[in-house]
């Protein structure tokens, strides 16, 4: 059984039909001319056709030596030019970008970052899939995503690309004149509480707490429950009931007074926004991009 690639002597014959001389292509391909002139008898054994002429002076392709090279010279400097794109794409980003994102990050993340990070590389493509499931993540081909921290896998690297938030209990300045502020979680069971059905898993969401040092679990009960957090957000500013969120959520509504927070100091740690991404992807030119063009913006 033959060992021979396909490809070897290859580079041997495109370097002598270039030069027709056995000392120059020696010299282009850094070997020496007895070993260029062993590598083409080899091929042409193998292919049981000679591909040059030959005298002492000259060397002129036979006309099988020209049907190879009109077959295989344009093969070769397509992969020439794949290799140079290859290496190329390991030093500045290029190609496509996907990213799964959390609908939360919309408006304080890629908003922001989008036109930044579009204007800094133009020809880069980005896909991004906008969904709170994130359990198809490396089948999928996802290149990164970003969620809140607490949600991403373990085995995954993940960067910080928003202020630490704090998870509490938010309702509006008429609500709370009407129905009075709850200050211990046992008070929620007098409240009015707009239930969150969480899209992805399809299960009720349960309010947690820690209140005293222990951790603390409340089912909330109300005439209203949604699946949809910005609806359930203009639900609470409208003063139906009160909700559990987090001050990253409720930002600008916090921001505009129409949402005030209680429980603050009984909220269950600090939590953030990450992008993440397997180990694996953490040299990507095109990734580094982003991270970086997100610290950039969001960091300002």
């Amino acid at each position: 059984m033959s060992t021979n690639h396909p490809f070897d002597g290859l580079s041997e014959f495109l370097a002598l039909a270039k030069r027709l001389s056995v000392r120059q292509a020696a010299h282009d391909l850094g070997k020496t001319p007895g070993a260029v002139s062993q590598s083409l008898q080899r091929l042409e054994q193998r292919l049981g056709v000679s591909l040059f002429q030959r005298t002492t002076r000259r060397m002129a392709l036979t006309e099988a030596g020209a049907e190879l090279l009109a077959r295989v010279e344009p093969a070769a400097h397509a992969i020439v030019s794949g290799l140079e794109d290859a290496a190329q794409s390991a030093m500045e980003p290029s190609g496509t970008l996907r990213l799964l994102v959390e609908r939360l990050a919309l408006p304080h993340v890629l908003e922001p970052v989008l036109p930044v990070f579009r204007q800094a590389w133009p020809n880069l493509r980005l896909d991004i899939t906008v969904s709170n499931r994130h359990d198809d993540f490396v089948s999928e081909g996802y290149d990164a995503g970003i969620s809140i921290g607490s949600y991403i896998a373990q085995d995954m690297i993940a960067v910080r690309i928003a202020k630490p938030f704090n998870w509490a209990v938010f309702g509006s300045p008429d609500y709370f004149r009407r129905k009075g502020r709850p200050r211990a979680v046992g008070d929620l069971v007098t409240h009015e509480c707009i239930v969150f059905r969480r899209p992805e898993k399809g299960d009720i969401y349960r309010w947690e707490f820690l209140e005293n040092g222990v951790a603390v679990r409340f089912d909330p009960a109300g005439a209203i429950t949604v699946n949809d957090g910005e609806l359930m957000r203009s639900l609470a500013v409208l003063g139906q009931g009160l909700i559990y969120s987090s001050t990253f959520h409720t930002s600008r509504e916090l921001a505009a007074g129409m949402l005030e927070p209680a429980l603050l100091d009984c909220s269950p740690g600090r939590d953030g926004l990450f992008l993440y991404f397997p180990k694996s992807a953490r040299n990507q030119p095109k990734l580094r991009a982003f991270i970086e063009i997100c610290a950039q913006v969001l960091n300002r």
